[in-house]
């Protein structure tokens, strides 16, 4: 489809009429009542990106936005997968063969080294996982630099891709506040549980990472989808939950533990038929975790 553009105001130097067109994709402009070709060749002046720097917004004609999620940083150049000419035209048979050959040799040369062909081979895991776990942009981006500051240690040689990949995305997580556990990781790129946590702890040690300690109350609702709790429930735990905080009862207790507690004890408050093994199964934690943990919050709702 043509995207013509209809210019009142120049007038046709053969019949003229104010019929002047322009032709986006090839660049002309004629005229529409008699075919006037006026220019055959016209330059885009208009912004293409939109570049965010320091908050303010800054309509230049750039290219597309850095990002720790593409292995050469975006800043290389690459063929594009249009066969045309400048002109708008398509390719002959003979040069479309051509442009092919480069197009591969250009995506092959993009990672000559064995550490480039690992970090293509890495970021690609993780913009998989991210639509499998359903995790932001600023995440990933954390991920991905983690990432990078473990092959700068050496920390990937010898070692599984995929386990670095879940232990950078898990690491991310906790850094951002994301409720995601190494199970989720684990499941998520279908290695054990127990590679992604060695993982975990070998980037969490060499890179000396500082972790913020998981709110439970950030998990609430994570639980409570699964088990399809009512608001009501929900808010009465966060209730229970902000009581405990203030004497101190959740210093050095598992997040999801605590969390489920008190989602069980809220149902019981409002008369809500949940068992404690539906609470398990959604939270990943055993029941008698969650029954340890009642035996201290119980109290709070007894005050």
């Amino acid at each position: 489809m043509i995207n013509n553009t209809i210019i009142s105001q120049q007038k046709c130097p053969s019949c003229s009429k104010r019929k002047i067109v322009t032709d986006e994709n090839t660049g002309e402009l004629f005229c529409e009542v008699c075919g006037f070709v006026i220019n055959e060749k016209l330059e885009d002046i208009g912004a293409e990106w939109r570049t965010f720097s320091n908050g303010e917004s800054n309509r230049t004609r750039v290219g597309t936005g850095t990002s720790l999620m593409m292995h050469d940083m975006g800043l290389s150049t690459i063929i594009g997968v249009a066969n045309k000419d400048s002109t708008g035209k398509p390719l002959s048979a003979g040069m479309k063969s051509s442009i092919e050959r480069l197009r591969t040799w250009d995506s092959r040369s993009q990672a000559h080294s064995s550490a480039d062909r690992n970090l293509r081979l890495a970021l690609n895991e993780m913009n998989k996982l991210k639509d499998k776990l359903a995790l932001g942009d600023a995440v990933v981006e954390k991920s991905a630099y983690i990432y990078r500051k473990a092959m700068e240690r050496k920390l990937v040689r010898g070692r599984s891709i995929y386990g670095l990949v879940a232990a950078c995305l898990y690491a991310a997580c906790r850094h951002t506040g994301t409720p995601r556990t190494l199970d989720d990781m684990a499941k998520g790129i279908n290695i054990k549980r127990k590679d992604v946590a060695r993982c975990y702890r070998l980037i969490f040690r060499e890179l000396d990472l500082k972790m913020p300690v998981v709110d439970p109350i950030n998990v609430i609702p994570r639980i409570a989808s699964f088990v399809e709790l009512s608001e009501k429930s929900k808010r009465k735990a966060i209730a229970i939950l902000n009581k405990a905080k203030k004497i101190g009862m959740i210093a050095g207790k598992d997040p999801m533990g605590i969390a489920a507690a008190a989602l069980y004890l809220a149902c019981i408050s409002n008369g809500e038929a949940k068992s404690q093994k539906e609470i398990s199964v959604a939270s990943g934690v055993t029941e008698v975790t969650i029954r340890n943990r009642c035996a201290g919050l119980r109290k709070l709702l007894q005050d």
